[in-house]
């Protein structure tokens, strides 16, 4: 079931798939007034630039996992929408899971449109691990702004925002629509959130010919590009053999088996590791493998009937998956009789955005970030984000936040952005959102 929240100005209205309707009062514009009397008693010498202002209050919402309460980021999305005069919607793929879509209507809305996508959520945090409240965003005397999502992903989100806001107070028109979606649960797979969007109808209704993600931040000057994902698997092999004392030598222990098993993986790891190496590849360009859960036992001396373990692998975009497949079932036969393989998470191989010069979005982008003499370096991401759901389905996207000279911290304690970095960002989407839109 999907729900479509439509706003007025002064009005919710909801309408589920039933027809049935109900309204609460939530006047926006007072909620915006009351938003910059506060950002004005708190920035006295009035010297924040209101995107930064806006990007902490974001940052300040603690959508942070388990159990999200996304009530609080709805509302602020809205009353964003509301101060760029841009009409919104709220779809529910779940319950509890609101995706938010603000959409800027272009001059030729019958060309495919352009989604500029970032995630809601945020990971946990160990606050006795950082050095400033993690949900406060304090800004230290060099500007730099602590949050748990500063990095990944509000910083975006907002940047998005900004730039839209900037297009409109120059009174810009471009041909294509840009809708932009905050979609909630990322962090946990997306299974609830962009994972179905895509496949309804509701998705389908935004006639998305191209997307912007998240991306990292980079180390350098460069900033980083990404245009495809390797293919995620969580795996798990169950050894079963002879069970008894554990003075005895038995024959068939299922701990042999284990062994057997671990040192195939490990060995596979080893191998991408020298490859990686001596090659002088990225993480992303070649197949990480990690023991991740070793399970079973009931006492020290007692062998037992079953041993489990996990491996979270990541296949390079480069290898068949089919016969790595094979492969790993082959271990588990030699390893003997009572070992099975089950996979947790087997996802299908997507294939990546490409960067030829018959891809008029990359085209775009590039020319775009050469213009501004940005430093570029291209990648295949080495984790997983919502951008593999979009490519799924055939639409190009790229992962990029425009972060350079930062250290990457997303999931890390001290997470931050610099305020300078934050802003420059606005002015890096600006052109190229500007020229993506009149594709």
């Amino acid at each position: 079931m999907s729900i479509r929240v439509l706003y007025s100005s002064y009005t919710v209205i909801t309408i589920n798939n039933n027809g049935y309707v109900w309204t609460h009062s939530m006047n926006l514009l007072a909620e915006i007034s009351k938003i910059k009397r506060r950002k004005m008693a708190s920035n006295k010498d009035g010297d924040e630039n209101e995107a930064v202002t806006n990007f902490r209050e974001y940052l300040r919402i603690p959508t942070v996992h388990p159990d999200v309460d996304y009530s609080k980021c709805v509302e602020f999305l809205l009353r964003q929408a509301q101060s760029l005069n841009l009409p919104s919607n709220i779809y529910y793929m779940a319950p509890g899971k609101p995706i938010v879509i603000i959409t800027w209507v272009g001059q030729k809305p019958e060309l495919s449109s352009i989604l500029l996508n970032s995630h809601t959520d945020v990971v946990p945090v160990y606050p006795e691990c950082w050095t400033h409240d993690p949900f406060s965003a304090h800004k230290d005397s060099n500007g730099n702004i602590y949050a748990r999502g500063a990095q990944d992903m509000k910083c975006v989100g907002i940047q998005y925002i900004e730039t839209i806001r900037k297009y409109i107070k120059e009174k810009l028109v471009f041909d294509r629509t840009i809708h932009m979606s905050f979609v909630p649960d990322e962090e946990t797979g997306g299974d609830l959130g962009m994972k179905l969007f895509v496949g309804s109808p509701e998705f389908a209704s935004l006639n998305v010919g191209f997307a912007l993600d998240e991306g990292l931040a980079s180390n350098d000057d460069s900033f980083s590009i990404y245009y495809g994902e390797r293919t995620l698997w969580h795996l798990q092999v169950k050894c079963s053999g002879t069970p008894g004392h554990g003075s005895l030598i038995h024959e068939n222990t299922a701990g042999e088996k284990l062994h057997y098993i671990i040192n195939k993986f490990m060995n596979w790891r080893e191998h991408e590791k020298l490859r990686m190496k001596s090659c002088k590849l990225n993480v992303g360009d070649v197949t990480t493998v990690n023991l991740t859960m070793i399970n079973g036992g009931c006492q020290i001396n007692v062998v037992p009937p079953e041993l489990t373990v996990g491996f979270d692998v990541r296949l390079s975009v480069a290898v068949d998956i089919t016969e790595i497949e094979n492969i790993v079932k082959k271990w588990c036969e030699e390893a003997g009789e009572g070992v099975t393989l089950e996979f947790m998470c087997k996802s299908a191989y997507i294939q990546p955005t490409p960067l030829t010069p018959e891809n008029p979005w990359w085209v775009t982008f590039k020319n775009e970030c050469d213009k501004m003499n940005l430093k570029t370096k291209t990648y295949i991401f080495p984790g997983a984000t919502d951008s593999r759901y979009i490519r799924e389905i055939g639409i190009p996207a790229i992962g990029f936040s425009p972060m350079n000279n930062t250290p990457i911290l997303l999931h890390d304690h001290d997470e931050f952005l610099n305020e300078k970095t934050f802003l420059d960002g606005i002015d890096i989407y600006y052109n190229i959102i500007k020229s993506l839109a009149s594709v």
